[in-house]
This record gives C-alpha cells, sequence and structure tokens, in this order.
C-alpha cells in the first residue's frame, strides 16, 4: 500500500508524522484476518494514536472505537498514527509479540523508521519510497498547503477547504485545533495526522 508515502513537508515536520497499517493478503491469510486487525487497532489505540480507522467505516473523528473496530472484515485496511518514533517502536514491540501474521506498514522517515524497527527487533522486509510529483506541478496547491492535502492518501482533502478554515481562523470564528478537526473528518481511511494539521494551520493563519 502506497497511499501513505506521499505526504509533505519539511524534515522537522515528518518526524512528528508516522503511520501504522494492517492489512491482509487476498486469498494467503483472508480467513481470521478480521479478528487480527481488530486487535490492531485495539494495539495503536492502547498507545495513544492520535487518529486511526478502516477505510470501510471511517476514522476515530467520525466513528467511535467501538464501531470502527466492530465492524472490521477481513477485507479491511486499518491504520493508526502517531507523533513519535519512541512510541512507534513500543506499538512495533507489541505487535511483534502478539505475532499477529498479518502485513504492518509503517510511513515516515526512512532513518527514523529504521530506528525504530532496531528498537523493536525487526528487521523489514521492503521499502518504498515516495519518487515525488510529476507533470504539470505548477497546476498544484501551494506547497503549504501541499502538507495538509497530502495527508489524506484518497484526495479527499481539498486545498480550498484548507484556505477556507485558515481564513476562518484568521477571522477568530474557530481556532486552529477546531480547524485541524474539521478537515480530519473527511480522510476516512484515519491516516491523518491531527496534531502535526494544528501546526501546520496555526502558522498559516499567522
Amino acid at each position: 500500500m502506497t497511499h501513505t508515502l506521499h505526504r509533505r513537508g519539511t524534515r522537522e515536520s515528518l518526524n512528528r508524522d508516522y503511520v501504522m497499517l494492517c492489512i491482509a493478503a487476498k486469498g494467503i491469510n483472508e480467513d481470521g484476518a478480521d479478528e487480527k486487525m481488530q486487535e490492531f487497532l485495539r494495539t495503536v489505540i492502547k498507545y495513544g494514536a492520535v487518529n486511526f480507522g478502516d477505510m470501510r467505516t471511517g476514522n476515530s473523528f467520525c466513528c467511535n472505537p467501538e464501531e470502527i473496530i466492530g465492524k472490521v472484515t477481513s477485507t479491511s485496511i486499518v491504520h493508526g498514527v502517531f507523533t513519535d518514533r519512541a512510541t512507534v517502536a513500543k506499538v512495533m514491540r507489541s505487535l511483534k509479540k502478539a505475532d499477529l501474521g498479518m502485513s504492518v506498514v509503517v510511513s515516515g522517515p526512512f532513518a527514523s523508521v529504521e530506528e525504530a524497527c532496531k528498537e523493536a527487533g525487526i528487521v523489514p522486509h521492503s521499502r518504498d519510497f515516495s519518487a515525488g510529483i510529476w507533470g504539470k506541478i505548477d497546476r498544484l496547491a501551494r506547497p503549504e498547503l501541499l502538507e495538509c492535502t497530502t495527508m489524506c492518501g484518497h484526495a479527499m482533502i481539498s486545498a480550498n477547504l484548507v484556505e477556507d478554515i485558515v481564513k476562518r481562523i484568521k477571522a477568530g470564528v474557530i481556532n486552529a485545533r477546531q480547524g485541524s478537526l474539521e478537515i480530519g473528518r473527511v480522510c476516512c481511511c484515519g491516516i491523518y495526522n491531527p496534531e502535526r494539521a494544528e501546526r501546520i494551520l496555526r502558522k498559516l493563519a499567522s
């Protein structure tokens, strides 16, 4: 899965942004995968994920945890978002001990993710990286807006929505936290990082 790979931003900003994903291999280990992915979700919640979800049901801003966990199926793709490497390492260690037999993908800066793997006693079996954006990039939104929009791998977050949120923050109608949560509701998967977005919005509105 590559929809978590294309996040934009500075190294400092991205070092506070990690996505963990759990999925079954079609026709290989789907039997019983629903219970294993439910356990994955319980684990990321236990360790304080700032967002989590199942792309079929929704994220933690629009659904309660029990609903998300209860609706997981063997073909779900479940996610959890964290803001620091140390916690990611703890989650990795917990999942390794649980030995769910499921594919788990971790997205973040290579050096930080590899360090977390070492701390958890895990050797990654593969690595994917984003080669950037090609084509008529002059038609893209401003780079600072892309930092928010690329936190949704299915392009559900509109640059116009981010612009509108920033205007409302400047006008004092809402604060950066409220704006971040409003944006987060439209990213169904649950890979959006509300804490990082709050910092970005505050900077855009300053």
